[in-house]
């Protein structure tokens, strides 16, 4: 899964993963306003199906959408390139960068590493 979503395609990925499954219609209620077209986001979702993130099952007239990867294994693949593309591969590096850049208190620091020690020992 090499796949990357534009910006509005990942905020309908985003409703999707909240809601399991939806009709276009039902997407759009969980929009911020200005709500987009209804045709606007029937098609970004016909491009997600294009790309494999989006399956359907016919619901009466219309169209029942649901998620066919998960948001786990998104995410992952996307801080997997954010790391490579910006970092070098390196995670230290990325990790040092965001406590420098965001000013992380050491109990915060603490907590990160507790939890990478935790993921750790689980492996």
């Amino acid at each position: 899964m090499e796949k990357q979503l534009t910006k509005a395609e990942e905020q309908l990925m985003q409703v999707l993963w909240d809601l399991e499954e939806a009709s276009v219609k039902d997407i759009i209620e969980q929009l911020p306003k200005p709500k987009p077209a209804y045709n606007t986001v029937s098609t970004i979702i016909r491009i997600l199906e294009t790309k494999d993130f989006v399956g359907h099952k016919a619901k009466g007239r219309g169209h029942i959408y649901y998620p066919l990867i998960k948001k786990t294994d998104y995410s992952n693949q996307s801080l997997n390139k954010l790391v490579d593309s910006y970092f070098g591969g390196s995670f230290k590096s990325m990790v040092s960068f965001f406590v420098k850049k965001n000013d992380v208190d050491i109990n915060e620091l603490e907590t990160i590493l507790e939890h990478i020690n935790n993921k750790k020992t689980e492996k």
